[in-house]
């Protein structure tokens, strides 16, 4: 298994290291890259695109072609997962917010997102969640998103507040907050549990 973490911004070096853990936990043969450039996305069968400012990361994927090369993975059914402006940037809709920074999203997963659902960055804060197949997990938001609705066949796994907080559709995963800021790999092992059984 090849994943390639989306090293624009972000916490880039520990999705690679929770990754890697994950690999070696399943005892399966994989390597994880930091992917830069399209060409990094060339036989992967895994994407993770971390957090970060979700235009700016928007203009860059467009401007060094990873955009198109990402909504091709999806098509092709390749596993993808979005932790907070990640989780944004899966999404088909986005809020006025989204509009008005013309934030360019992916738009491959069935839901509607409201980028700046719980505050700015002084908001910030850690609780527990549960979240469907996996149990409760301490979970880090960091100006965070929330996912209003979904459709199709894209479905909620955690709800905080009443508001989406997690979300699967095929070998996709969308997350508000930030596993890769704990200890805890089962979110990461989730995902790729869902590409090896897909």
């Amino acid at each position: 298994m090849r994943v390639a973490v989306i090293g624009i911004q972000g916490d880039v070096y520990e999705h690679i290291r929770m990754t890697e853990q994950v690999i070696k936990e399943l005892g399966i043969n994989g390597e994880v890259i930091w992917a830069r450039r399209k060409e990094d996305l060339e036989d992967v069968d895994a994407a993770i695109l971390p957090g970060g400012e979700s235009t700016t990361i928007s203009k860059r994927l467009i401007g060094n072609g990873m955009h198109e090369k990402i909504k091709e993975m999806a098509e092709q059914g390749k596993g993808i997962m979005g932790t907070c402006a990640g989780c944004i940037l899966l999404a088909k809709e986005g809020d006025d917010e989204v509009e008005k920074t013309g934030t360019s999203l992916l738009g491959i997963m069935d839901m509607e997102v409201d980028r700046n659902a719980f505050g700015r960055q002084r908001d910030s804060f850690e609780t527990e969640l549960d979240v469907e197949g996996i149990g409760t997990v301490n979970a880090v938001f960091i100006r965070a998103p929330a996912i209003l609705r979904t459709w199709g066949t894209c479905r909620i796994i955690s709800e905080f507040k009443g508001f989406g907080v997690a979300a699967v559709q095929g070998k996709m995963m969308a997350l508000a907050f930030h596993p890769e800021l704990t200890p805890d790999t089962r979110l990461h092992r989730y995902f790729l549990e869902m590409i090896l059984n897909g």
